[in-house]
């Protein structure tokens, strides 16, 4: 059998980037789902370095655009190029002359403005980037959404706020502290990267502004490392970025065999939303429940008590019982373990998660403890929980066997 001509691509991407490590797994998905032979240069510490790379011996590239400096310098390329970056709004900004695939900055930005307008927020605000050529599609995102508050005759609150470093750290968490606080609430808000809403959450959680009853969060990237790092946990717009890098990997198969595809454009829409606690906004409650909702989110998988809330809030426990009834209709303890629920219900939805590591990270004693939870509120084990998410994510699951609590997980 004649086995298919091997090619050199080199992937110019930064890597550290949760997009780029997306359209990456997206190339590789179709290499393993095709014949096609790709010998593939990627740096070994996965950064983009430009420099030499005119003088690359290679058979093609695929780049990510939303660098000025790529596209400079692969303009004159002789070889194959598929771009990869944001989609623009003014036809001139797309490079010239390759094919590009995009990620739909607009339809990104609807859908998280739809999803904030569902949670029954009215007014709204978007934290973006500062101006500059390589935070092009940042700018993009912010005219997607001043042209949706244009269209619903509200007015535009866009915030840019400097880009953070070490020394500006404190000055910048400051300035969006007090733009927070001058926000009109209660408020939902878009970022432009899950980067820049887990730093807007924290400014939220520094200043005491309760998310998601006075601020409903939404990010971009539904980035793991963002959510690792956030004690509420954060909502975030799917990119079809895993999709872009199918495409750009197709067209550049086409190319590769004789292809002539010019300036040809795809452009991928967002794949959903991951909704967790920072967009789940209700409408105003008593500030006594806000403000324990609040600590709740924040501190309940570190196994939190009634008490501890109560001193938080600056109320007796038994006060804060009864405001809880009347406006919940449950105890806190029992808000507490919902929410200790939520989070371990969303990391068994991971198919490498480990039921005993879940419950640890949850507040649960025990895993025998975070068994009966289960099976007493969901009706199921954590186990069958956690196949279940596996069959609707289409993952292989693991047959049935006794974890640390010796408890045997019957479906």
């Amino acid at each position: 059998m004649k086995l298919p001509k091997s090619h050199r691509i080199a992937l110019l991407f930064n890597a550290n980037k949760i997009f780029d490590r997306e359209v990456i797994a997206g190339i590789a998905a179709h290499l393993s789902s095709t014949r096609a032979t790709w010998d593939l240069f990627l740096e070994e510490d996965f950064r983009l370095r430009l420099s030499g790379i005119e003088h690359w011996q290679g058979d093609g590239i695929i780049a990510d655009f939303d660098d000025p400096a790529v596209a400079a310098a692969l303009e004159r390329s002789s070889i194959p190029v598929v771009a990869v970056g944001g989609s623009y709004e003014d036809e001139r900004a797309y490079p010239s002359g390759v094919p590009y695939v995009a990620t739909d900055n607009f339809k990104m930005i609807k859908l998280a403005y739809d999803h904030l307008i569902e949670a029954g927020l009215r007014r709204f605000a978007m934290f973006s980037l500062p101006e500059a050529t390589q935070n092009r599609w940042a700018q993009e995102r912010e005219n997607a959404f001043c042209a949706l508050m244009r269209r619903d005759h509200m007015d535009a609150a866009v915030y840019r706020g400097q880009d953070t470093s070490a020394p500006s750290w404190d000055e910048a968490v400051g300035q969006q502290i007090e733009w927070l606080r001058g926000l009109p609430k209660p408020v939902g808000i878009i970022a432009v990267t899950d980067a820049r809403a887990r730093q807007l959450l924290q400014a939220c959680i520094i200043a005491g502004i309760e998310v998601p009853e006075q601020v409903a969060l939404i990010g971009i990237d539904n980035d793991p490392l963002a959510r690792m790092l956030t004690r509420i946990p954060l909502s975030s717009v799917i990119q079809g970025a895993q999709e872009m890098g199918r495409a750009a990997a197709h067209l550049l198969d086409q190319m590769l065999n004789g292809a002539r595809l010019g300036a040809m454009r795809i452009l991928v829409p967002p794949a959903g939303i991951n909704v967790l606690a920072s967009s789940r906004h209700q409408p105003a409650k008593h500030p006594h429940v806000m403000r324990a909702r609040h600590f709740i989110r924040q501190y309940a998988c570190q196994g939190i008590k009634t008490g501890q809330v109560a001193d938080y809030v600056g109320i007796s426990r038994s006060s804060l019982e009864s405001y809880f009834r009347q406006q919940l209709n449950c105890s806190v303890h029992e808000e507490i373990l919902r929410f200790k629920l939520d989070a371990a219900t969303t990391l068994l939805s991971g198919a490498k998660a480990n039921i005993a590591d879940v419950a640890l990270r949850c507040g649960f004693t025990s895993v025998q403890y975070m068994h009966a939870v289960f099976k007493r509120e969901l009706g199921c084990t954590p186990r069958a929980w956690q196949d279940r998410a596996a069959v609707a994510a289409g993952v292989p699951t693991a047959p049935p066997f006794r974890d640390v609590a010796g408890l045997h997980d019957d479906h």
